[in-house]
């Protein structure tokens, strides 16, 4: 009997091998490529906002989705390299964090989904053909970062309505860069401000950036970009010494020491991207997904800053803050 029962079980054993084969193979996660353009430590709270808007989809971590995560910590090369491994391993959805990242994914595939989550101008960059109609493999959201630049001005003179002379710091050799600047200074030409441009391309171009400004100007402007993010702390301290109110794009820099920003919510614009996944991994089409524009926005005033400064940010303004650093 007891041999009967061996035989019987390993009979039962041969046939649940190929059907355990066969489940394993039926449940093979769906896999998203996470390329991160700065490092997890900058980009924390983007990632965390993504990931719990997949939960809120249906895509748990582990268990019916798998994020690759990689970083290339603002470098060109590294994001080349990062998308080619993509690539190579056929992940089912490529989330590239920027526009550099979308561009350096979609010059690795014609193939495999992209999502962005940000970018400038991502049509005259080349990465969709129409924001109506994206065309390709490539879609995702835009932040009307040139659009935004007036804005940021405007807050900018209600602050320091005696403003004359502001700098913009931007590193020239990032996408989208020389737009902005652009935008920026028409602008300022309308309200008779001087515009002096600070060109940067490195860490290293930061610090002769801010020599060159002393007593030259009011206040700073800081266009946003890996090399900026990156070196966010660096430039507040520069700007905290040389006692120039500084206005940035993103939050981040806010809640690293910067006076105030004001632009997109970024983490609302990871959760939104992931709307976009969520899409694809069901079977849409990146060409069919309109690139979409922002529906939030930020004013953030750090006041501790402001008192190191040594000014009195007015009421009115603070009353239009979405957040207030005291």
């Amino acid at each position: 009997m007891r041999r009967r029962a061996f035989i019987t079980l390993l009979g039962g054993a041969a046939v649940a091998w190929p059907l355990a084969a066969r489940a394993q193979q039926a449940t093979k996660l769906s896999t998203v490529g996470y390329l991160g353009l700065g490092t997890l430590a900058t980009e924390s709270q983007r990632m965390a906002a993504f990931v719990q808007r997949l939960r809120e989809l249906g895509w748990i971590e582990g268990r019916t989705v798998a994020i690759d995560y990689h970083w290339a910590d603002g470098r060109r090369q590294l994001m080349a390299e990062i998308a080619a491994e993509f690539v190579r391993l056929k992940v089912d959805v490529i989330f590239a964090g920027g526009t550099e990242p979308a561009l350096a994914a979609k010059k690795a595939t014609v193939l495999i989904p992209i999502v962005f989550p940000v970018a400038a101008d991502p049509v005259g960059a080349g990465m969709v053909a129409t924001l109506a109609r994206p065309g390709g493999n490539v879609t995702g959201l835009s932040v009307q970062a040139v659009d935004l630049a007036g804005k940021r001005l405007e807050i900018l003179r209600d602050v320091f309505p005696s403003l004359d002379r502001l700098a913009i710091m931007a590193n020239v050799g990032g996408p989208g860069a020389a737009l902005e600047m652009h935008e920026f200074q028409e602008v300022a030409r309308t309200l008779r401000l001087e515009v002096i441009p600070l060109e940067i391309r490195r860490t290293e171009d930061i610090a002769p950036a801010f020599d060159s400004l002393k007593g030259r100007v009011d206040a700073l402007y800081v266009v946003a970009d890996p090399l900026a993010n990156l070196n966010r702390v660096r430039i507040n301290t520069f700007a905290l010494v040389a006692r120039l109110p500084t206005i940035y794009v993103q939050r981040e820099y806010v809640e690293a020491g910067g006076l105030m920003s004001y632009g997109p919510n970024f983490p609302n614009m990871w959760r939104r991207a992931a709307d976009y996944v969520d899409k694809i991994l069901r079977g849409a089409k990146p060409a069919d997904l309109p690139v979409e524009q922002p529906t939030k926005f930020d004013l953030v005033i750090n006041l501790v800053t402001a008192r190191a400064l040594g000014l009195t940010v007015p009421p009115a303004v603070i009353a239009r803050a979405d957040e207030v650093i005291e």
